[in-house]
Formats: structure tokens, sequence, C-alpha cells
């Protein structure tokens, strides 16, 4: 069964950092592009970061300079850490997962459960 565990969200305060951790079951997420999404009350998910299998990266303009995305192919793990947070932040990050180069809320094949990032101002 294919599936994507996250972990590490939780709540911080604005300026502080997170780590989020995402492990893919399955071979075949090795090659494939892993990435996170996220989604604030009331809003539509949109897209945080993606890297491929060959580690090129994606940022949204709003996180750029401030999360980096990385990955272990060997331990089929994505991460995104996520520094000088603000209250806008807060929403719940999902882990993605799609055979394409680019991941789009549409595209995405394989989904994770989703875990709570709060930041307090």
């Amino acid at each position: 069964q294919v599936q994507l565990i996250e972990s590490g969200g939780g709540s911080v305060q604005a300026g502080g950092s997170l780590r989020l951790s995402c492990v893919a079951s399955g071979r075949a997420f090795r090659t494939y592009t892993m990435g996170w999404f996220r989604q604030a009350p009331g809003k539509e998910r949109e897209f945080v970061a993606s890297i491929s299998w060959s580690t090129s990266k994606y940022y949204a303009d709003s996180v750029k300079g401030r999360f980096t995305i990385s990955r272990d192919n060997a331990k089929i793990t994505v991460y995104l850490q996520m520094n000088s947070l603000k209250p806008e932040d807060t929403a719940v990050y999902y882990c993605a997962a799609d055979d394409a180069p680019v991941l789009t809320v549409r595209g995405v094949d394989y989904w994770g459960q989703g875990t709570q990032v709060t930041v307090s101002s």
C-alpha cells in the first residue's frame, strides 16, 4: 500500500522554526517528485515547495529564503525546514508525491494525511 506519513508539525511563535518530515512507502517514490502543499482555513490548498529525484527545487514566492526542501532517497524521505515562520504560514501542511516533474494540486497522485503548523504572533 502506498503511503506518505508526515511528522514534525506543531505550534511555534513568530520567528521560530519547525522541520517537517515525510516518509514514503514503496521503492517507486525514489524517482518521484516530492513536495509540500498547505491549506489554511477557508483557503484553497497551495503549493509550497517541491524537489525532484535529481534534487531540482522549486519554491512558492511566499516562502523563498525562509523554507528549504531536501530529500534522502535512501530513506525515501523529504524534509521541509521552515525558518522565520510567520502567522500567515499557519496551515495544514500536506506531503505530496507524483511521477511528474512539476507538482500541481490537481495533478498530484499521492497525498499524506496532513500535519498542522500553527504560528502565533
